[in-house]
């Protein structure tokens, strides 16, 4: 089973270890580090879900270590905690690209609704679930980000084509609307739009479908979003094709999808 992953930044040990077991008690699995350069070195590494981030660290600060994550193409949530809650330190602190600020002292079931609100905002809705998905012959293995095909293949995925993938496939049989993607997906990102996620349904259809341009497991649903199908379902609604031809039509007529960072 996996759970969601939060990496915790805090020099004060006392309050990491609080937090650490709090977050434990959700059912989260948590990492610590006590300076920023062991923050930065862990959030590189373990690649986490969330990054509760304190701002006053020794070796490098909060702001400064997020700033330089983004630079690197990195957007995990992060969520400040910090003794300076002026409105100039928040602006500054979302300036440098955190998600939300949480003044110290703070109501800890406040600080658990924030975890969990940044959480779904990834695609995690609370619950443990699989470490991997399986459907028609290949395996997905949601702790690497690694695919391993029908035909053998191993491919790793990029980010955003993972979480879209993890999303659809923690709503198996449901709609799920382009909102709802971009939502869980970019999150407060305003670039964006209803295309990039096209665009990348279209590359999981060229990954997993025998035949993208009549897929069996990724639908389109008209004027709404997409379907994962994972026992697979003959897709012949006229509405469906059309909207799939154009989808892999935009894939050629417009700029293709961002590139994954590194």
């Amino acid at each position: 089973m996996t759970r969601a992953r939060v990496l915790v930044i805090e020099d004060e040990a006392a309050l990491a270890d609080v937090l650490a077991d709090n977050l434990r008690e959700e059912g989260l699995e948590v990492l610590t580090a006590d300076d920023g350069e062991a923050g930065a070195r862990a959030w590189r590494e373990e690649r986490p879900d969330l990054v509760v981030l304190d701002v006053m660290l020794p070796r490098t600060n909060g702001f400064a270590l997020c700033e330089r994550m983004r630079q690197a193409g990195d957007d995990t949530p992060v969520l400040y905690l910090s003794a300076r809650g002026d409105a100039d330190d928040r602006v500054r602190g979302l300036a440098a690209g955190g998600d939300d600020y949480l003044p110290k002292p703070f109501h800890l079931p406040e600080f658990l609704l924030r975890v969990r609100a940044l959480l779904r905002r990834r695609g995690w809705g609370g619950g443990p679930a699989s470490a991997e998905v399986r459907f028609a012959g290949h395996r997905v293995d949601l702790r690497s980000w690694t695919a391993e095909l029908a035909d053998g293949r191993r491919e790793p995925m990029g980010e955003r084509e993972f979480h879209i993938f993890r999303l659809l496939s923690e709503r198996a049989g449901q709609v799920v609307s382009r909102d709802d993607i971009l939502d869980a997906v970019w999150g407060g990102d305003a670039f964006p739009s209803s295309r990039t996620v096209d665009n990348f349904v279209v590359r999981l259809r060229k990954l997993f479908e025998p035949d993208p341009s009549a897929p069996r497991y990724f639908h389109t649903v008209w004027g709404v979003g997409y379907r994962f199908t994972p026992e697979g379902e003959a897709d012949d609604a006229a509405e469906d094709a059309a909207e799939d031809a154009a989808d892999n039509a935009a894939e050629h007529a417009a700029p293709g999808a961002p590139e994954e960072p590194a």
